[in-house]
C-alpha cells in the first residue's frame, strides 16, 4: 500500500481510523504502533473534535494541522530502526540517528522558557502555526477515551468513601460539572463506587456521547426533573448517574437554595483553558463560540469571574457539610484569577486522596490492543487477575471494567498498578505476544498523571511536604530515565492538566511485540517509571516512599 491509498483509507481528514489486525504499512511494529495510536487518538469514537485534530481538554492535539499531520504519517511509514522521528508541537521537525532499543519518536509539545509561559504568548505562536498544546496524553498519541481517566477517577472517589463515609458511598450523592473527554468518566467512575451521581455540562452532545458508551445512565434537560431522580435514587441508595444540560454554577447555586447538600463535590470542567475550555454562566454555546471569536479578551474576564462564582458556590457547600475537592483542572487558580479570595479553600485530590498511592510508586498503568481484537484485552485482563491473586482491588476492578467499560477506538484497558507489578505485567503481555495468545503486539504506556512524572505545583505535585511543589526537575529525569531504558517513544509536555505556566510532564509508552528486544526494554522502562516516583516522593521526605526504597532495593549502594 502506498502513502496516497494509506491516507484515502486510515486518514482523510477528519476521518480518522486506526488501521487493525496484523498486517504492517510501516517498516516495524516499532514506527506501526505510534502511527496506530496516532490515528486512534483522532478517531471519532475516540477523539473530542477531529475537525480541529483535537483529543480531549477543549484544545489537546495530537498533531498541529492537517497538513503537519500527514507529514508525520509518512515519516513514521518510512522510518528504520536505525533513525528517530523528532516532533515539536506537532510538527515533524527532522529525523536522528540512533540505534534499534532507542524510542522511535520524541515528542516535545508546548513548551515555553517560564517568563513566556502564558496562555497569551501561547496563543500569539498558536494563530502563527508555531505551536500546538498537547496536554497529556493527546499530543503524546497515548490517550484511550473516557476509560484513560475511569480507574483514577474510581480510585478516586473509593479513597474519598474510605476516608469521609467508612467505606461506603452508598446513599450519597456526588454532584460535579464537566462531562467531556476527561469528566466524562466521572458518572461511570462514581456508581462502580456505589454512589449516586449528577453530572453538569452545558454542551448536551458531551452528554450524548457518554449516554451512547454507556458511561452515564440518563440525561436530564431541566433542573427540577434532573433533582428528584437524584434525590429519589440517593434515598433508595440506587448507583445511577444522570447528565444535566446546564451551567455548573447555575445548579450549585440552584442546589444551596433548595437546601440540598450533596455529599461530595468536586468538578472536571475545562478550566485550565478560560478561554477554549470553560463556557461563562448566562451565555449558550453559540454565544460563547461568537463572543470568543470577536472579543477573547472579555471572553477571558467573563470566564473567570464565572469560576469565581462556581467555586464561591461549592465553598459555601462545604461551609454547609459538603466533601469538596479540586480534581486537578486549575478551578482554583483561575477562580482566584477571577476574583475569589478562598479560592484554595479546599484541597486538589492529589494530596486529599492519592499521594499515598504515588509513594507506593503506583499509578495509571493502561495497555492498547493493537490488533483492534477486544479479545486480546479479555486475555489481558485474565492473566493479569492470574498473576496477581493478592491484588483484590485490581481484580474487582478489571471484572467490572469488562462487564461495563464500552471500548472507544482501539481496544484498551487501564488499571493502577506499582513497582514491580508494571514490570512483571509487561513481560506477561510480551510474551503472551510471543506464544501467539493475542492477535497482535500490545503497546504499554501510561497518563503522564503519574507518581514521578509531573510537577504540577496546583495538581500532581501540591503540598509536598519538602515545599518542592514547582520542581520540574522530576519529570526531566523521568524523561531521560525512559529514553536511556528504551521506550518506544518518549515526550515531554508544558501545561497539561492545568494550563500553560503551570506544569511539566513526561510521558513513556513501551512496545510488546513478543521479541527478545521488547522484553529487554519493557524490564528497563517498565522499573525505571514506577521507580521515579519513589525517588521523588523519598527525596520530599515521604516515609511510606523511604520504606519503598528499602523494599525494592532502590538505595544507594
Amino acid at each position: 500500500m502506498n502513502f496516497s491509498e494509506f491516507i484515502k483509507i486510515y486518514a482523510t481528514h477528519p476521518n480518522y481510523k486506526s488501521p487493525t489486525g496484523n498486517r504492517l504499512h510501516a517498516r516495524s511494529w516499532q514506527t506501526e504502533a505510534p502511527l496506530r495510536m496516532l490515528l486512534n487518538n483522532l478517531d471519532r469514537e475516540v477523539a473530542e473534535n477531529p475537525e480541529e485534530l483535537v483529543v480531549y481538554g477543549g484544545t489537546g492535539q495530537a498533531a498541529r494541522n492537517p497538513e503537519a499531520l500527514l507529514q508525520i504519517i509518512k515519516c513514521l511509514l518510512q522510518l528504520d530502526e536505525h533513525h528517530s522521528l523528532l516532533i515539536q508541537s506537532g510538527k515533524a521537525v527532522g529525523i536522528v540517528r540512533t540505534h534499534p532499543e532507542a524510542p522511535r519518536v520524541f515528542i516535545a509539545n508546548s513548551n515555553l522558557v517560564p517568563a513566556w509561559a502564558t496562555w497569551e504568548h501561547f496563543e500569539k505562536l498558536k494563530a502563527e502555526g508555531l505551536m500546538m498544546y498537547g496536554q497529556m496524553t493527546a499530543g503524546s498519541w497515548i490517550y484511550i477515551g473516557s476509560q484513560g481517566i475511569l480507574q483514577g477517577t474510581f480510585e478516586t472517589f473509593a479513597a474519598c468513601g474510605e476516608k469521609y463515609f467508612k467505606g461506603d458511598l452508598k446513599h450519597k450523592l456526588i454532584v460535579s460539572g464537566g462531562l467531556g473527554g476527561m469528566g466524562g468518566a466521572q458518572p461511570l467512575a462514581a456508581t462502580m463506587a456505589g454512589a449516586t451521581f449528577l453530572g453538569v455540562d452545558v454542551d448536551a452532545e458531551r452528554i450524548k456521547k457518554r449516554l451512547s458508551s454507556r458511561y452515564l445512565d440518563h440525561i436530564c434537560y431541566t433542573y427540577p426533573e434532573a433533582k428528584a431522580m437524584i434525590l429519589n435514587a440517593k434515598e433508595m441508595g440506587i448507583a445511577i448517574s444522570v447528565g444535566l444540560v446546564a451551567d455548573i454554577g447555575d445548579t450549585l447555586e440552584q442546589l444551596l437554595m433548595d437546601g440540598i447538600v450533596p455529599d461530595v463535590v468536586t468538578d472536571q470542567t475545562s478550566a485550565h483553558d478560560p478561554l477554549y475550555g470553560y463556557v461563562p454562566n448566562n451565555l449558550t454555546l453559540n454565544e460563547a463560540r461568537l463572543l470568543r471569536k470577536n472579543d477573547p479578551d472579555k471572553y477571558r474576564e467573563l470566564s473567570l469571574k464565572s469560576m469565581a462564582r462556581h467555586v464561591g458556590f461549592m465553598l459555601e457547600l462545604q461551609r454547609q457539610g459538603s466533601v469538596v475537592f479540586d480534581y486537578g483542572n486549575n478551578l482554583r487558580e483561575m477562580a482566584r484569577q477571577g476574583g475569589e479570595k478562598n479560592a484554595f479553600g479546599f484541597n486538589g485530590f492529589i494530596p486529599e486522596f492519592i499521594r499515598p498511592l504515588f509513594c507506593d510508586g503506583k499509578g495509571p498503568f493502561r495497555w492498547v490492543a493493537l490488533s483492534g481484537d477486544p479479545e486480546d484485552i479479555r486475555v489481558t485482563d485474565h492473566a493479569l487477575m492470574e498473576a496477581f491473586p493478592e491484588n483484590l482491588q485490581m481484580i474487582k476492578w478489571l471484572k467490572n471494567a469488562e462487564e461495563r467499560v464500552e471500548f472507544q477506538g482501539l481496544p484498551a484497558r487501564i488499571c493502577w498498578l506499582g513497582i514491580g507489578e508494571r514490570e512483571k505485567a509487561g513481560v506477561l503481555f510480551n510474551n503472551l505476544v510471543k506464544e501467539g495468545k493475542v492477535k497482535g503486539p500490545i503497546i504499554i504506556g501510561r497518563d503522564h498523571l503519574d507518581c514521578g512524572s509531573v510537577a504540577s505545583p496546583n495538581r500532581e505535585t501540591e503540598k509536598m511536604i519538602d515545599g518542592s511543589d514547582a520542581v520540574s526537575d522530576w519529570p526531566l529525569l523521568n524523561l531521560m530515565a525512559n529514553t536511556g531504558g528504551g521506550a518506544t517513544w518518549v515526550s515531554f509536555h508544558h501545561g497539561g492538566g492545568v494550563g500553560m505556566g503551570y506544569s511539566q510532564h513526561a510521558g513513556m509508552v513501551v512496545l510488546a511485540d513478543g521479541t527478545a528486544r521488547a522484553e529487554a526494554c519493557i524490564r528497563r522502562v517498565l522499573f525505571n517509571d514506577p521507580a521515579m516516583g519513589i525517588f521523588r516522593h523519598n527525596d520530599a521526605g515521604y516515609e511510606d516512599a523511604r520504606e519503598n526504597m528499602k523494599r525494592f532495593n532502590l538505595t544507594f549502594r
